[in-house]
């Protein structure tokens, strides 16, 4: 594991089991919306954007977190590992909603509200996504380690036991 993705839905917890990751193998982590975001919160050019992605595929180690559908087929191709974290939407939604007002190091921007207009797109991320994503990892699961979580508690137990096969 050298090269790994974490995606998923809105609010999943990809940013949290990202970090746990880490924290649990040493590799650099980089978040995709702290890349795709500006702290004044529009965003930078997808040019932009897809330098700075290109630039972190080239490094031989690395966690990225973050769906982002329209780069996922390039991140696929070079990555060595998965982690889908496919959780009911209510789940995620419930997820949105209490982090808001609180800073998180994925994101350059305390969330102040509820926002409607990313609200729509989490609830039109089991139809217009989800099968994307699948036909994606499908594709590309060749030579690759591809965990697909439906709850916290297989995420969590993946990394109990992970931690417990590094530390003894």
């Amino acid at each position: 594991m050298k090269k790994v993705l974490v995606i998923g839905c809105p609010g999943a917890g990809k940013s949290t089991f990202a970090r746990k990751l880490r924290d649990l193998t040493g590799l650099p982590l980089y978040y995709l919306d702290m890349i795709w975001h500006k702290p004044d919160g529009t965003n930078v050019s997808r040019e932009y954007f897809d330098n700075k992605l290109t630039d972190i595929l080239k490094k031989d180690l690395w966690i990225i977190d973050g769906n982002y559908l329209r780069t996922l087929e390039i991140r696929l191709k070079a990555c060595d590992t998965v982690f889908f974290l496919d959780y009911p939407l209510e789940l995620c939604i419930e997820s949105i909603k209490g982090r808001i007002g609180k800073p998180r190091e994925d994101l350059p921007w305390v969330e102040t509200g509820y926002d409607e207009e990313f609200n729509q797109e989490v609830l039109n991320f089991p139809k217009e996504q989800l099968p994307k994503i699948y036909d994606l990892l499908g594709k590309y699961i060749e030579n690759r380690e591809i965990v697909i979580f439906r709850s916290r508690t297989e995420a969590s137990d993946y990394l109990r036991q992970h931690t417990e096969i590094c530390h003894g």
